[in-house]
């Protein structure tokens, strides 16, 4: 599970995310990164945390589904929630195909995704 503090909640972040952010796409999932900026001489302790949030909709599949999938996605971006930068807001958007996927190959498109986000890779 995702921790709370790693949770992406407030629409307004959604929206900043999606719309402000990068995003890189794969057969079963589009990831949008919103990098976070972060000033280092504002006031304040720390950096705020990384967040992410999922967006999957009907299309993907019936209620039963579309947990499985979120639960899926949440467990798979436990793991990666270190590699952004902190402060970063993350969407991961689950298309059609993502309820007939297995977690091998949703594990490998959000990587595939997050490595041409966070590593440059080409189109």
């Amino acid at each position: 599970m995702l921790p709370t503090e790693n949770r992406l909640r407030r629409r307004e972040d959604f929206a900043t995310a999606v719309r402000r952010g990068r995003r890189a796409g794969r057969p079963t999932l589009v990831v949008h990164l919103r990098s976070g900026a972060t000033d280092p001489h504002a006031p304040g302790e720390s950096a705020p945390p990384t967040r992410a949030g999922f967006v999957v909709s009907k299309a993907v599949g019936g209620a039963v589904v579309r947990n499985k999938v979120k639960r899926r996605l949440r467990h798979l971006m436990r793991d990666r929630v270190g590699l952004f930068p902190p402060g970063s807001l993350v969407v991961v958007r689950a298309l059609p195909g993502a309820g007939d996927a297995d977690h091998a190959q949703l594990a490998r498109d959000l990587d595939a995704a997050l490595q041409r986000l966070l590593g440059g890779g080409t189109r």
